[in-house]
């Protein structure tokens, strides 16, 4: 079971997460007079969506003995305002792989992550966001 505390670090809208292990996480509201406190809600949840699906990647690459010298992940994405709140709409994900890595097996671990195993990418999926990916290997 998950534990997560909240806590105020500083008005009016800075707030420390901590899990049960003690690793925080610093975030505030965008807009706020909190300048660089911490990340909004909104940017953790697309950060979520990277490492989730790079904690995947990474575990099918390793199973099929392929070898990353260096990964990175970028995420650009859309808001739509609905109401009172906003959902993430689009999402485009590209994952840059370096290293002796098979392209067809990188794509096709990356199409396993975001459509199977991430639970952050069904979560948005849900929500009405779509998710495009882009893969490139550099050997």
């Amino acid at each position: 079971m998950a534990s997560i505390h909240l806590k105020l670090a500083q008005k009016p809208y800075g707030f420390i997460a901590t899990d049960e292990a003690g690793t925080e996480v610093r975030m505030d509201n965008i807009g706020t007079s909190n300048i660089n406190f911490g990340l909004s809600p909104m940017q953790i949840l697309l950060i979520a969506l990277a490492g989730c699906s790079s904690i995947d990647v990474m575990m099918i690459l390793e199973k099929q003995r392929q070898n990353v010298a260096t990964y990175e992940v970028s995420i650009n994405a859309k808001k739509e305002v609905v109401g009172d709140f906003s959902l993430w709409t689009k999402i485009d994900i590209s994952f840059k792989i370096t290293g002796n890595v098979d392209i067809d097996k990188a794509k096709r671990a990356v199409q396993l992550s975001i459509d199977k195993y991430c639970s952050v990418a069904e979560t948005l999926r849900r929500s009405g966001a779509v998710i495009n990916t882009q893969v490139e290997v550099i050997v």
